[in-house]
């Protein structure tokens, strides 16, 4: 493609923070995002029991804390079951260093490891505080409590006054969650409204959805430049591979979701983008190489045959009888020699032809026994 129809380089959303650099929907997991040059946080918000709104992807809290060691009894129950003064006594860094997620812990420095181990879960204020003090937009995504928590019907609710209060331009909220839509937009206009479920243009604009969030392998090229031309912008998960992110900043994606910021933010052009007559040159240079090749090889072989001299089958027996045992060898020679005084024959038969046109000449009786030869005078 040309260079000058390049899209717009995509920004870049951490996928909660930099997980490759820090533990996940930690506060120094998104200070190292910002610090990266992520152009977004991309968060899970669970309410807790006693209305704190916290970060946390899981339903349960075995995988990123250390809730066995200190609630032993409680290790399989929802994380919104637990009060806000229970989650912070939690640790939220040790799993990292024991899992080693993205194999990226030796690369820590010491400094980061200190600071990584003593990590503990994260409430929706302090994530947002930090996203106003870098001006980074938030991609929000809710998990809803089970029915028996207190705020099972306003869990919504409380997280918009949350959202509200901290002070973040409302442009820089990307709400994903599907229930009260409808609701959210009155109470924050200026949200951007993004949905998860792929659905053709004009039905996304009937509820005042500005974008899709997609895995990056359930859309092509096409449909990203039809959106597009929709004024419907793309976000994709996950990328973390340099080759993808150019492939998809080439297809005109908007944005994309990323636990690799640190590699992404290094990409500044796409990889292999070459111009329409970079590719011509290309293409007709391989052709004309391919063509004087073939027509050289055909050229060489009718040389080499040209000048390769008549030979029968005895002889090129006898040549190819390296290897062959003295009898065979000596059989081979026998049929050539006989072959020899055939064709010694055939030319006096020939000769004699010549008796027909008033030449004389003998011809020769000749016994391939090797007997005596008699002459016999041709009138």
């Amino acid at each position: 493609m040309k260079r000058e129809d390049l899209s717009r380089r995509p920004t870049i959303i951490g996928n909660r923070g930099v997980p490759m650099l820090a533990p996940e929907n930690t506060l120094m997991s998104f200070q190292k995002a910002a610090e990266w040059r992520a152009d977004g946080f991309n968060i899970n918000v669970t309410i807790s029991y006693d209305g704190v709104p916290f970060l946390m992807h899981d339903t349960t809290l075995r995988r990123t804390t250390n809730v066995e060691e200190l609630y032993p009894n409680r290790v399989f129950d929802n994380a919104a079951m637990f009060n806000w003064t229970n989650l912070q006594m939690l640790n939220a860094g040790l799993w990292f260093f024991q899992e080693d997620p993205f194999w990226t812990v030796q690369t820590l420095s010491q400094k980061d490891n200190t600071e990584a181990l003593n990590q503990s879960l994260c409430k929706l204020a302090d994530v947002l505080t930090l996203a106003v003090h870098w001006n980074k937009s938030v991609m929000v995504n809710l998990w809803r409590p089970p029915p028996e928590h207190p705020f099972y019907t306003s869990w919504i609710n409380v997280t918009l006054e949350t959202i509200l209060e901290s002070g973040i331009a409302q442009d820089l909220v990307i709400w994903l969650p599907e229930e009260d839509r409808w609701m959210v937009h009155q109470v924050a206009p200026g949200f951007q409204q993004m949905s998860s479920v792929k659905q053709n243009a004009t039905a996304l604009h009937e509820q005042g959805i500005v974008g899709l969030n997609l895995r990056y392998n359930k859309v092509d090229a096409e449909e990203v430049r039809e959106y597009a031309s929709e004024n419907i912008s793309t976000n994709l998960y996950l990328v973390n591979e340099p080759w993808l992110f150019s492939v998809l900043w080439c297809a005109g994606v908007r944005s994309v979701t990323s636990d690799a910021c640190q590699v992404l933010s290094e990409v500044r052009a796409p990889t292999w983008i070459m111009s329409p007559g970079e590719y011509y040159m290309i293409w007709i240079t391989s052709d004309i190489i391919s063509i004087t090749i073939v027509v050289g090889i055909f050229i060489l072989q009718k040389w080499r045959l040209g000048s390769m001299r008549t030979y029968n089958p005895e002889q090129i027996m006898l040549s190819a009888a390296v290897r062959r045992s003295s009898k065979d060898v000596n059989i081979m020679k026998e049929k050539l020699i006989f072959a020899e005084i055939n064709n010694g024959v055939s030319n006096s038969d020939n000769g004699s032809l010549c008796s027909e046109s008033g030449f004389e000449g003998f011809a020769d009786d000749v016994s391939p026994l090797g007997r005596s030869r008699t002459k016999t005078r041709i009138d």
